[in-house]
């Protein structure tokens, strides 16, 4: 082999000097310290929200929405749920997973769930932010970090620069990650059939991607949480259930799984080797990936639920941190731990979940586990598009604007397939930590509001009654726009009938 053959390739250059930015710098010393730090800071501020307030987590799922302008239902508090999941119930609770443990070794689960509990306030306290700084549109509201730096801070450019950063992240890089990873996944199934030129999979499978993504899209935000709806709860059921399935037959190394992922956590050789800063933070970065709490994205979908209070939606999107991180990501983990044969130490394999399922179940399982793949990375790509959106519309309520953005996210869509997978992924570690540095600095001085909030709310369950939130209970905000008093509000809809 010449040196010219054995020199990187480009790519190659590029990953690593932007792998080595991500671990060394940007998320060892800024980005998790700043999480942990914040995060603790809301737990302690809340009372222990995240912890507390479990029961009424899933009570509140039920709430009822009102009608939208346009005369249907605007979207409710669980389909904004499922928005927000579409997003979150990916290709980090598959894949993600599957690097952490590759690249940081058993104990990165530890981390994953460490984090996840610490971080259930930090989702509570955007979310709940983003509902009560929400405005109004056709359909019933829209919102996100974006509204709430500019409305709570004062800070517009704030929002213009979190706007623009979610942008790249969502419906550019995430969304290459997505369509990245169902070309991954069904290539693992075609290899099983038949043989085929490099070039052919990606180009078909990317072409039908942009074709299904297009017609959902380009049906509004309510078909795109009727969709999430439709999806995510079948090939969730289906996943957990495969991964019970290979817990029940290897039953028997359950203790010594649950051993190893302790004993990687804190163990002596990766002191010894210096890698437990790489092992912590492989759990930090795919659990931020996978449950997003703290990094913004979730708000744009929470501000969209019709609710009688903004603590209930924020009590929401705390229970799908638990269900993202403890529920999903731990069946991946579970599976590749149990199931997988080969050795994982150094090994970056994004269809490790795809191997182990196959390892317990036999080949039939590869095929179904591609099914679910291709699913969940769909349903992601969805939910980041209606990110994108909701910002754009931020930015510029032009429906030239939109159109394009439309033609650019397809085309995001269709090179993610072609992409290579190091980059994309590096790339994503990147933009997702600058796009949660901007929204944790914006929401740590906005959260003694969302404490307030959540004092408000229980009084009102303490005197017996479903919580309702109206403005002029804390008259010395500025900037909320929504929540008024109900004869403001009767005399707001008198107005618009007449008219």
């Amino acid at each position: 082999m010449s040196v010219a053959d054995a020199a990187p390739t480009l790519d190659a250059r590029i990953t690593d000097a932007i792998a080595f930015f991500n671990n060394e710098i940007f998320w060892a010393w800024i980005l998790i310290p700043l999480l942990v730090l914040v995060s603790l800071y809301f737990t302690i501020g809340s009372g222990g929200v995240q912890f507390r307030m479990i029961p009424e987590m899933f009570r509140v799922l039920g709430s009822k929405p009102e009608i939208a302008p346009d005369g249907k239902r605007a979207v409710s508090s669980i389909q904004a749920f499922m928005i927000s999941a579409a997003a979150r119930i990916g290709t980090g609770n598959i894949i993600g997973v599957a690097v952490a443990i590759s690249l940081g070794g058993p104990g990165a689960v530890f981390w994953m769930w460490a984090m996840a509990l610490i971080v259930g306030a930090a989702s509570f306290i955007e979310s709940t932010l983003a509902q009560l700084y929400k405005v109004r549109d056709k359909t019933g509201y829209r919102g996100g970090p974006s509204y709430y730096m500019e409305r709570g801070l004062g800070a517009r450019w704030a929002g213009v620069l979190f706007s623009i950063t979610i942008l790249a992240t969502f419906a550019m890089v995430f969304n290459a990650v997505q369509s990245n990873t169902i070309v991954g996944a069904v290539g693992n199934s075609v290899d099983q059939v038949a043989a085929t030129p490099d070039w052919v999979l990606p180009v078909v499978v990317g072409l039908a991607l942009v074709v299904v993504t297009a017609l959902v899209i380009f049906g509004g935000v309510r078909r795109i949480a009727n969709t999430a709806q439709a999806l995510i709860p079948s090939f969730a059921l289906v996943y957990v259930l495969l991964g019970l399935f290979v817990m029940v037959v290897n039953y028997d190394q359950i203790p010594g799984m649950f051993a190893l992922i302790i004993q990687h956590a804190f163990g002596i050789r990766e002191f010894a080797a210096a890698g437990l800063a790489m092992v912590i933070i492989q759990g930090v970065r795919r659990g931020m990936f996978s449950n997003e709490a703290g990094l913004g994205s979730a708000p744009v979908a929470a501000a969209s639920a019709s609710v009688s209070h903004p603590v209930k939606q924020g009590l929401v999107q705390s229970l799908g941190v638990y269900f993202d991180t403890l529920v999903i990501c731990s069946i991946t983990a579970f599976v590749i731990l149990l199931g997988y044969q080969g050795t994982l130490d150094g090994t970056r394999e994004p269809d490790l979940t795809q191997h182990a399922m196959t390892a317990v179940m036999g080949p039939w399982a590869l095929h179904l586990m591609t099914l679910i793949i291709v699913l969940v990375a769909f349903t992601s790509v969805l939910g980041n598009y209606y990110y994108g959106e909701s910002n754009l519309e931020y930015l510029t309520g032009s429906a030239k604007a939109m159109f394009v953005y439309k033609i650019l996210f397809l085309t995001a869509t269709f090179l993610g397939a072609l992409g290579s997978i190091d980059l994309v992924w590096t790339l994503a570690d990147t933009t997702m930590g600058l796009m949660a540095l901007v929204n944790l600095v914006a929401i740590t001085p906005l959260a003694v509001i969302a404490f307030r909030l959540l004092k408000d709310y229980n009084e009102q369950r303490r005197q017996g009654i479903d919580p309702v939130f109206t403005r002029d209970r804390m008259p010395d905000l500025r900037g909320v726009e929504c929540w008024e008093p109900r004869e403001e509000a009767e005399s707001k809809e008198k107005g618009r009938v007449s008219s």
